[in-house]
């Protein structure tokens, strides 16, 4: 929280057009809070946090991306395709309005999932890596 204020006093005083939150961040409410009986607490700061970053966007016109971490999902079917699931649960999906996974395809290949968005339709996107910089990896 007091990066926050540290980031809106910086964006107060220039233009900025994007705030990168890494994963870090995040993985400070799984550290800080450990167990069921902290759930509660920690998804109630992770919340508050997440509406701080939605008011800092509203106030200075940035976009904000935010990175996530992924868990194991016990509850998962083991025979799926896809047996994790981004923490934070609900709060940090109900706080995203386009969400984007990332996943290692075939090779150098990379797939972008869109898993939801009010813009965009549901489906996925590959693309690869190099020394130029991103590239279609269909071609």
């Amino acid at each position: 929280m007091e990066l926050l204020k540290t980031a809106a006093a910086i964006m107060a005083q220039d233009r900025y057009t994007l705030m990168v939150v890494d994963s870090g961040a995040t993985a400070l409410f799984r550290t800080d809070y450990s167990g069921r009986g902290e759930l509660s607490e920690r998804q109630m700061q992770l919340a508050q946090f997440l509406r701080q970053l939605t008011r800092l966007a509203e106030e200075f016109g940035v976009a904000v991306f935010v990175t996530n971490q992924v868990t194991a999902d016990p509850g998962g079917m083991s025979f799926a395709k896809d047996s994790t699931k981004p923490i934070g649960g609900n709060i940090m999906a109900h706080a995203c309005t386009t969400r984007l996974r990332l996943r290692k395809g075939r090779g150098e290949n990379r797939i972008c999932t869109v898993v939801d968005s009010p813009m965009l339709p549901e489906g996925d996107a590959q693309f690869a890596i190099s020394n130029s910089g991103v590239c279609d990896s269909t071609e």
